[in-house]
């Protein structure tokens, strides 16, 4: 791995942040205004309104689970450490399921790594050219129970994703949100699978990716972009850098990549 800085790459993965960057479905978007200016009181000041998750975001534990960790109490140990981007781009659809044998042959992945997941979602995001929030929010790609399992059992130290959510979005509260789109996601598994959304996602697996995982301390971060094209595959140096929160259930957050150039 890395042995000197002056050698190193680093590859920003955060999505951009403003007021125009959507939230998750239902959750405060980020309001910004100025409080002073520079021309009339000698230095500009703005306050901010928002929620947790807005952007690239890391959810801590105490978000699905009451007894949890506070951003605070994250270990840097756990922030920052090896791992990898697994690109499943080429697999991805719409309304698509990925498993952990998808990641097992497109990259190496050990114990205790973080894992970060290129569905190529975010070519929809709000800042691309192919914005479409819709897309990116509703139809993406996301995992079985088969799959939180497996973090399980390989004790990631988090995750993260390039699309709205770690969780399938029909296994979360869209799925009541938006009929059209249920409707969409059940033909879809019916001709691909031969099964019932109801089948696949089941009431006691829903939103898997936070509740079968969080009680572990095994969180995830949503909405990563930025330069994430430009290191799929790859075993790298990985940072998340939320704020030292205390009593935060998710944060807003940085996410850098290392690399030897």
């Amino acid at each position: 791995m890395l042995k000197s800085w002056e050698n190193i790459k680093m590859y920003d993965l955060t999505q951009k942040l403003s007021h125009l960057t959507p939230p998750w479905p239902t959750y405060e978007p980020l309001q910004i205004k100025f409080f002073k200016r520079l021309s009339s009181n000698g230095a500009n000041g703005q306050l901010i309104t928002t929620s947790n998750h807005v952007g690239t975001h890391l959810d801590g534990s105490l978000h699905f689970c009451t007894h949890g960790r506070d951003i605070a109490s994250i270990p840097l140990t756990d922030l920052i450490a090896e791992g990898v981007v697994a690109d499943l781009s080429d697999i991805a659809e719409d309304y698509g399921i990925y498993t952990s044998k998808d990641i097992m042959d497109r990259v190496e992945v050990k114990k205790g790594d973080i894992l970060i997941i290129n569905t190529g979602y975010h070519k929809y995001a709000w800042d691309q050219p192919e914005a479409d929030e819709v897309r990116y929010m509703v139809k993406h790609p996301g995992p079985t129970r088969e799959f939180s399992q497996w973090c399980r059992e390989m004790e990631f130290k988090w995750l993260g994703v390039d699309c709205g959510s770690a969780d399938h979005p029909m296994n979360t509260k869209i799925r009541e949100w938006a009929p059209r789109q249920a409707a969409e996601c059940e033909q879809y598994f019916q001709d691909k699978f031969g099964k019932t959304v109801d089948q696949v996602f089941p009431p006691d697996h829903y939103q898997l990716m936070h509740v079968d995982l969080f009680p572990y301390d095994i969180i995830h971060a949503e909405n990563l972009g930025g330069d994430i094209d430009q290191v799929l595959n790859k075993r790298l140096l990985i940072g998340c850098y939320p704020w030292r929160f205390e009593g935060g259930e998710s944060s807003i957050c940085r996410i850098v990549a290392y690399d030897e150039a």
